[in-house]
């Protein structure tokens, strides 16, 4: 029996010498580091392979190759827009809030987000309608079709839209494909071989054309971005697959946002594209031609700047652009998210709008599709609600939209949830626009999906269960690696 207590004595002494080395040998966050300490501790074995495919980080080649990757076709006009910005060419008073010209400066510095004027957005909350707006405009398509999915599936509507890119490749239109293996889990290379054979191109995003599975959940491809004829884009929350359509019975209807944008901020939805592609491939890189980025005339009226954020880059630029908006927020904030696991400063930020007066508005799923995500996001929603912000559970569906409105001026689309993951360990997209027009809409949206959503109050987390609040506190402990 002594014998039995002092093997298992040793063995907890190397699992946790095991997991110091583990941990400290990457550079990560004090949160993230302790919560890994946590499950590696406490799961022996379980949490070292919990680790190999969660934690382990994206290898510093895969992060140079994308960090190298020139920003196609932008380039120059960064170091135009950063000198006209210096000398208020860019953005003159009247065209442009104080808020806004701000955060135009943070994302040329952060990102070399370049702004972009006239653009004409429609948006989608529907996934029929972004579909059939979506096959309209590859049916069209001349010279190019560019598509970057986090999940691509092996269903009816992914086999719709391989089937409509095939039809494209044998007309001699350039098709590529990036897809995410995690994130298109089903989908091996052998779905793309005859889009192949008909001329076009597939890659996964840092993965094996093997049917080998990938299970590394962190630096996941999240974008969604759609690019035709370098005039039409699309980007938002929808990814392919039927469930987007309302075909799962697990979730029902799917409520999303999307939008398509005609005009000059193409180029730079074409420019990270681009990126994506040549640090994703390893032969037959894309290079500069005239046709990929065509200047277009006045579409519309809102000014856009495509802003990316991931692990190749030491800024997070869409967290740093939420907290700046929230935090010269005047009237009112509203955010629909389906994970709400914010960091410190983000946390902070909408308490202190909220204790201010600013009307801040968060609404979550009502239902998990990842449970520990969830309980994590039931504890943040607590925290939020005891500073003031006003929390709604969207009771129609699925809610997996992801946006912000600040103040009817400012307003957010794009792939990045309030959490972690996104901030950190995924490659995202967002559209950042400055234009009351698209915010109003995107306002009365929310103000509609209040209609089907349940307000929670102090009263209704005050009667879960001790498990489950037990639950939620715990995935608040794993929060920095959910």
């Amino acid at each position: 029996m002594e014998l039995l207590s002092l093997i298992m004595r040793i063995i907890w002494l190397v699992n946790i010498f095991a997991a110091i080395v583990t941990v400290f040998k990457d550079k990560r966050e004090i949160a993230a580091t302790w919560a890994w300490l946590l499950v590696l501790s406490f799961l022996p074995i379980i949490g070292f392979i919990l680790y190999l495919f969660v934690g382990k980080k994206l290898s510093r080649d895969k992060i140079y190759d994308i960090k190298t990757q020139e920003r196609m076709g932008i380039e120059q006009l960064v170091s135009l827009q950063k000198e006209q910005w210096r000398e208020k060419e860019l953005l003159p008073a009247d065209e442009i809030t104080a808020t806004a010209r701000e955060m135009v400066h943070l994302f040329l510095e952060t990102d070399s987000a370049i702004l972009t004027k006239h653009n004409h957005v429609e948006i989608f909350e529907d996934g029929h309608a972004k579909f059939k707006s979506l096959f309209d405009d590859i049916r069209a398509a001349k010279n190019h079709v560019h598509v970057e999915y986090y999940t691509f599936y092996n269903d009816q509507i992914g086999n719709d839209l391989r089937q409509l890119l095939e039809e494209k490749a044998a007309a001699g239109v350039e098709v590529r494909v990036i897809y995410d293996s995690f994130g298109s889990r089903g989908t091996t290379h052998h779905f793309f071989e005859h889009l192949e054979e008909l001329g076009g191109r597939a890659e996964p995003f840092f993965g094996s054309r093997r049917s080998f599975p990938n299970f590394r959940l962190n630096y996941r491809d999240h974008r969604k971005l759609v690019i035709i004829d370098g005039q039409i884009g699309y980007i938002g929350g929808f990814n392919v697959g039927d469930q987007y359509l309302g075909r799962s019975p697990k979730f029902g209807y799917w409520r999303d946002t999307h939008i398509k944008i005609t005009g000059n901020a193409v180029i730079a939805m074409q420019s990270r594209f681009f990126m994506d592609w040549n640090a994703t491939v390893k032969e037959q890189h894309i290079s500069y031609k005239e046709e990929y980025f065509p200047l277009a005339s006045e579409q519309g009226k809102t000014s856009i700047q495509i802003v990316s954020s991931g692990p190749d880059s030491e800024v997070e630029s869409i967290k740093l652009g939420y907290i700046k908006m929230i935090n010269n927020a005047t009237d009112y904030v509203f955010i629909q998210t389906p994970y709400l696991i914010p960091d410190d400063s983000l946390l902070e930020a909408l308490s202190i709008a909220a204790y201010s007066g600013i009307k801040v508005k968060v609404m979550i799923p009502a239902m998990p599709d990842h449970a520990f995500v969830y309980r994590a996001t039931q504890f943040y929603a607590k925290s939020l609600l005891d500073a003031g912000v006003e929390i709604y559970k969207y009771n129609k569906g699925f809610l997996h939209s992801k946006t912000v409105v600040v103040d009817g001026k400012i307003a957010v689309v794009g792939s990045a949830n309030m959490d972690y993951r996104s901030f950190k360990l995924n490659f995202e997209a967002n559209a950042f626009m400055y234009d009351e027009v698209v915010s109003q809409q995107l306002v009365d949206i929310f103000v509609q999906d209040e209609k089907n959503s349940t307000r929670l109050t102090a009263a209704y987390f005050e009667q879960q269960s001790l498990w489950l609040k037990f639950k939620q506190y715990f995935s608040r402990l794993l929060s920095p690696i959910l």
